[in-house]
């Protein structure tokens, strides 16, 4: 009776402890939790927006202008592509004619050119540093464009002409009327004269009949 006794003691005590056991496994676990995948940076760690600059922002025609990007994507080739606008024409002046009067002038009308394109190639740090040698006068705005990063910086170089180059303003209205003029009063000298040589020689036939 007593082992009997000890066996269900020991039974019930088995029970009692497996209850909670499987009441805690019954239990539905929460969901995981989903984390959002982080997304990157617009320019990597410690680089900023890409920026082009030049050494000198007025230069004279024929002289050379150093361009430097800075913060575009690293060993990668930079389309730089160049734009020509006008620069603002001179007030129109006046010429003063031989004769006293005056006459307007008009600044001879500018072409642009197409855009001019060349490229540069980045070092490890997304820098480079290129030359440019304008060919044409007026406001040139570069606009470099990454290949690979597709990051973009744009300047502008004010490009002006040579002192010898600079071209006379043509003169508007009647350029004709000084040459014209002078040919005038010739032909009334030469008329003159000949009048005076036709009396002379009449008055010299006359005086040599008279003897």
């Amino acid at each position: 009776m007593r082992l009997s006794r000890i066996i269900m003691a020991l039974t019930v005590g088995l029970a009692v402890v497996a209850v909670p056991t499987a009441a805690g496994a019954a239990q539905p676990q929460p969901a995981p939790t989903l984390t959002e995948t982080p997304q990157p940076p617009p320019y990597p760690p410690g680089q900023g927006a890409a920026t082009l600059t030049v050494n000198r922002t007025t230069i004279t025609l024929g002289e050379t202008v150093v361009l430097t990007g800075r913060n575009f994507g690293p060993n990668e080739r930079v389309t730089i592509v160049v734009s020509v606008a006008p620069l603002a024409a001179p007030a129109p002046g006046q010429a003063r004619r031989s004769d006293g009067s005056t006459v307007a002038m008009a600044p001879v009308a500018f072409q642009a050119a197409a855009p001019l394109t060349f490229y540069a190639n980045t070092n490890s740090r997304g820098r480079f540093t290129e030359p440019y040698k304008p060919s044409i006068t007026g406001l040139l705005t570069f606009t470099a464009t990454g290949d690979e990063s597709g990051r973009s910086a744009s300047t502008e170089v004010r490009v002006l002409p040579r002192q010898g180059d600079q071209q006379p303003l043509p003169v508007t209205g009647d350029s004709l009327g000084t040459p014209m003029k002078l040919g005038g009063g010739l032909v009334g000298a030469g008329a003159v004269l000949l009048l005076m040589t036709l009396a002379w020689r009449r008055r010299h036939r006359l005086g040599t009949g008279a003897s």
